[in-house]
């Protein structure tokens, strides 16, 4: 009878905490977005189970369709899981080895010497050393349509390497275009269908998609930015250059269904406990020469915040932002994603410190 007593009198307390928790989580979001604005979708997930979800603003502005927890928004960066996990399942299956060098894929490089040195894994950590050295800006028109195999073209023309692979750290979009095709060249399928088929069907992703050149054109939301006259301007495919390069950002989703792909994740529902504890563990490189430590594991950050580990992705592309968080600390998940441009760190922060409390 007491331990039913007890029950009884905490259980109360949980619902007023989390009805608290709802209503500055709210107020937070409301103080940001505008219902005739675009805006976006959040999810946060403890413990296995869902504890708010909600959206704002509208995915067209045209149409003035409202963004829903369904809306489909191109995930940028966050992208780069999935192809690092069609990678590490290839790598699984023994297709492939994460110590393969870039001239078994790329016998064209330019400099042999130099694609020799490259691993696999150097550029799943962007630790390749690779330069960047697509010329976007000057190119302008030709980047607007420009796929993976385009963007990684220039890069097989190195001659120099920016360091030593594996001894520094360099964000690297067209990295993720070469394993995209490198995913092409193993499985002899277009890599999206890879993903679609080995990671998307088995989480049961269902409305998720990648970039195939135009593709999605439809029934997903569209990306804006103010411009100087303080309007907003579509910006995504045919107004943002490397758009069509899907290997670095081209994955489109929705916030219930990046739970699942989160949920599969921590059930090794895709892949092996092995590969799946591999991506999400700080990659020890050998050489590493920088004095702060690497964060990274296969694609995933992982930091020490105070107080709490964080492993997450974001994501920045036209006017598309992402945020995508897992606490295994305290077992929570956090998913934004907006088809405008909002400060999504310090966004984090305030959700993070609400959830806390």
């Amino acid at each position: 009878m007491k331990k039913i007593m007890i029950v009884l009198l905490f259980f109360p307390a949980v619902i007023f905490s989390q009805s608290k928790i709802n209503f500055q989580l709210d107020s937070l979001f409301q103080s940001i977005f505008k219902n005739d604005e675009p805006g976006g979708a959040v999810l946060i997930a403890k413990e296995g189970r869902i504890i708010y979800e909600k959206d704002f603003g509208i995915a067209d502005i045209k149409t003035k369709e409202p963004i829903t927890t369904k809306t489909v928004f191109n995930l940028g960066s966050i992208t780069k899981t999935f192809v690092a996990y069609g990678i590490l399942k290839l790598a699984s299956e023994n297709k492939l080895s994460l110590d393969d060098n870039l001239l078994k894929y790329f016998p064209d490089f330019k400099n042999p010497a130099i694609a020799k040195q490259v691993k696999l894994y150097h550029l799943l950590t962007h630790t390749s050393g690779l330069p960047d050295s697509r010329k976007i800006s000057e190119e302008h028109d030709f980047y607007l349509t420009a796929k993976d195999e385009e963007n990684w073209a220039p890069i097989k023309q190195t001659d120099t390497l920016e360091f030593v692979p594996g001894s520094n750290y360099k964000y690297s979009n067209p990295a993720f275009n070469a394993l995209a095709l490198i995913i092409e060249k193993v499985t002899g399928k277009k890599w999206q269908n890879y993903i679609a088929e080995n990671i998307f069907k088995p989480v049961g992703m269902k409305m998720s998609t990648i970039t195939d050149g135009p593709h999605p054109s439809f029934g997903v939301a569209h990306a804006y930015e103010l411009n100087e006259k303080k309007e907003f301007e579509e910006l995504d495919y045919g107004e943002e250059p490397t758009f069509a390069a899907a290997g670095n950002g081209g994955v489109w989703s929705n916030v219930e269904e990046l739970w699942k792909y989160e949920q599969a994740i921590q059930k090794n529902v895709f892949l092996n406990k092995k590969w799946i504890d591999s991506s999400r563990t700080v990659f020890s490189q050998t050489n590493w020469k920088q004095e702060k430590p690497s964060l990274l594991g296969l694609s995933w950050f992982i930091t020490n915040e105070p107080g709490f580990t964080m492993i997450g992705h974001t994501g920045s592309q036209g006017g598309f932002r992402s945020d995508y968080v897992w606490l295994p600390g305290t077992k929570t998940f956090y998913v934004l994603l907006l088809n405008t441009p909002k400060p999504i760190a310090e966004l984090r922060k305030k959700v993070l410190m609400v959830l806390n409390q």
